[in-house]
């Protein structure tokens, strides 16, 4: 399978977003081998968006927000759910869209409706934060069908903080796919 290349998440980030629709998550090691179809995001514009990481700030956390786009940026929530974003846009800007829901496609073998189930059933966890996805383990492919007709367009979860910004209709999804996190 190929990767698909930097170029393509180095763009605007809403486009990126829409277009991971219906491409291949893949994780891949010696002893794992997953393979999810994309069917819900959310895109994080950068370090003007109130419900960004990078709102805060270049951290150490954040640095992988801040650097080239086409890797991973995985961080911890509620000290206990993963969570994968992949950086888009130039360096400096601070852009990513997380990963929200997968449907399975192979070696998965639990929920992944949301974006704590999909990295716990696909192995993902902060030893990939960082990772390229041109070249690590975790990647996305292309996955040779047509772009989705149709996309669902709504605001982001769990961002009510970000005042205007939780307002944004920044979350898409496939409608009737039955591993979207939330309609």
């Amino acid at each position: 399978m190929t990767r698909l290349p930097r170029s393509f998440y180095n763009r605007d980030t809403v486009t990126v977003a829409r277009e991971l629709l219906g491409k291949l998550l893949v994780h891949e090691t010696d002893s794992l081998n997953c393979v999810g179809r994309i069917v819900e995001v959310e895109a994080y514009l950068g370090s003007h968006d109130r419900a960004a990481h990078s709102s805060k700030g270049l951290t150490p956390r954040t640095r992988i927000l801040f650097g080239p786009p086409g890797y991973a940026y995985v961080y911890r929530i509620y000290g206990i759910h993963h969570c994968m974003n992949v950086v888009t846009e130039p360096e400096c800007i601070g852009a990513a869209v997380l990963i929200r829901a997968v449907e399975p496609v192979a070696g998965i073998l639990r929920r992944t409706c949301g974006p704590g189930l999909l990295c716990a059933a696909m192995g993902i966890d902060l030893r990939v934060n960082g990772c390229d996805l041109e070249t690590g383990p975790v990647g996305v492919v292309d996955s040779g069908e047509p772009a989705p007709p149709r996309v669902v367009r709504r605001p982001r979860i769990g961002v009510e903080y970000a005042g205007s910004w939780a307002r944004r209709l920044l979350r898409f999804y496939l409608p009737g796919n039955p591993h979207v996190s939330r309609p």
